[in-house]
């Protein structure tokens, strides 16, 4: 059952149904008994649900035992507890096949466990810090752990901001609801329109990365790029939609990220919800930024390196982690050099022009990680990289060379205005601009004609595709 899946909104269709004919005091028990059933669901044996389960009865059984005892003895033992089966089934078969030569195992990997991991600890921190109280019903931590529209990729929840929507029953709101379908709905074409006809270019070059050279590699870099947030995006979207039905609002995960002026600005903008996890949870602890410039970076280093590792196993993840800090690091020591730069072509840091050179430049930063993010292996990755510098075949743009790479020409056009739509509704959005309080305002008969108008335009052009999964969200890996 994927959130995709004709049957998961089936499921959903029946939870909701329920949930609102239930008094108000049980409707967090719909919620309980729907996550527990997804979780078996879509891991589709009782072994990952086991492990999950245990999991978090050792957090919940921990977090009491914290709020009795503030010892950092027994939080380092509950966290090195959390942490292990994750890094079993993470990075136990890198290390077996390729630093100890062994055979691989056949891990049990539940569903999510990257991401309710980091939810389980930032949760026996904030009960050892006396932020939160622990949760004494065994049941509600369950819920608070499993909740199952974001249990599969995040957002990454804190429990002070999720646990009592979840536990306090929600009446109708037509407005959130309506708002959640429309939250669906963009996640459907993010994903179908964007990100699934992205892939089919960006797979090919991939697979034959010695063949597609040059100019092949800087269009998939981009399309790349484009297709990670296109897919992430329609996830978290589909998410923050199925919980709207049920009155909860989860935290967002995304703010515009390639409108970033600096490195430093997209992990403020780029899957918050970790950036925040890491922030609270390894910069701030290592000491942040308060014992100098020296100490800072190697601080800022340490956290993306665990951000590397979090995300894989693998050199390719550790230098993708080491790349956005040396990004900012080089940013810290050459802003007088910027604004000394600026200042002579006339240019004020505010200025248009200088914003948009500023994003263009990030994103081609970024974009550089991303191929090393999404290679099989470091040297793979160098290659492409190397290449994309090394060979001029500027000539692909103008004959019709990029037509027979996955996509033809009328799928190319749907994709650029896919994409265009994107840019213009972000641009938009970042101005202040609320799309979904526009169709709200539209008379009933309007709002549905564009709703239908809509779903027709993304059956129509969506893009499936042939040979490859178009249920599976990329970061449903981690």
């Amino acid at each position: 059952m994927t959130y995709l899946s004709i049957t998961f909104y089936l499921f959903v269709a029946a939870a909701v149904l329920l949930y609102y004919i239930v008094p108000l005091g049980y409707r967090w028990l719909v919620l309980l008994f729907g996550s527990v059933f997804f979780y078996w669901r879509a891991m589709e044996s009782g072994a990952g649900l086991a492990v999950i389960l245990v999991t978090v009865m050792a957090a919940y059984a921990a977090g009491l035992l914290l709020e009795r005892r503030k010892n950092k003895g027994i939080l380092a033992g509950a966290v090195l507890l959390m942490v292990l089966p994750w890094l079993c089934v993470k990075n136990g078969n890198y290390v077996l096949q390729i630093l100890l030569h062994k055979g691989a195992v056949n891990w049990i990997v539940p569903l999510g466990i990257s991401f309710y991991t980091l939810q389980v600890i930032s949760y026996l921190a904030d009960v050892y810090r006396g932020r939160i109280a622990a949760q004494k019903n065994p049941a509600r931590f369950i819920l608070y752990v499993m909740f199952f529209p974001q249990i599969v990729q995040g957002p990454i929840p804190r429990y002070e901001r999720l646990a009592d929507q979840l536990y306090t029953g929600h009446r109708f709101d037509e407005r959130m609801v309506v708002g959640g379908f429309y939250r669906i709905l963009w996640g459907f074409f993010l994903k179908l329109m964007i990100a699934n006809s992205a892939a089919r270019f960006v797979d090919r070059v991939y697979e034959s990365y010695q063949v597609y050279v040059g100019c092949y590699v800087l269009v998939a870099g981009i399309l790349y790029s484009i297709q990670l947030y296109a897919d992430f995006a329609a996830c978290i979207s589909i998410s923050k939609g199925v919980a709207n039905l049920f009155g909860v609002e989860l935290a967002d995960n995304f703010h515009h990220p390639y409108l970033a002026v600096s490195v430093k600005d997209f992990w403020h903008r780029w899957h918050i919800s970790l950036s925040e996890w890491l922030k609270d949870y390894i910069y701030i602890p290592l000491g942040g930024s308060r014992k100098g410039r020296v100490r800072t970076y190697i601080n800022l280093v340490l956290t993306f390196l665990v951000s590397g590792i979090w995300h894989g196993a693998g050199l390719r993840f550790l230098v993708w982690g080491l790349m956005h800090a040396v990004y900012q690091i080089t940013g810290d020591l050459t802003r007088n050099i910027q604004r000394r730069a600026a200042k002579l072509l006339g240019l004020g840091e505010s200025a248009e022009v200088t914003v948009w050179i500023r994003r263009v430049w990030t994103f081609l930063c970024v974009m550089a990680a991303w191929i090393l993010f999404r290679v099989e292996s470091l040297r793979k990755g160098l290659q492409m990289l190397y290449s994309m510098f090394r060979v001029r075949n500027l000539w692909i743009f103008t004959n019709e060379s990029l037509f027979s790479m996955g996509l033809e020409w009328k799928e190319w056009v749907v994709l650029g205005i896919s994409v265009l739509i994107l840019f213009v509704v972000s641009l938009k959005q970042e101005q202040g601009v609320s799309f979904s309080e526009l169709v709200f305002r539209q008379p009933v008969y309007i709002r549905w004609m564009l709703y239908l108008a809509a779903v027709f335009c993304i059956m129509t052009f969506g893009v499936y595709g042939q040979g490859y999964d178009a249920q599976a969200f990329i970061y449903g890996g981690f």
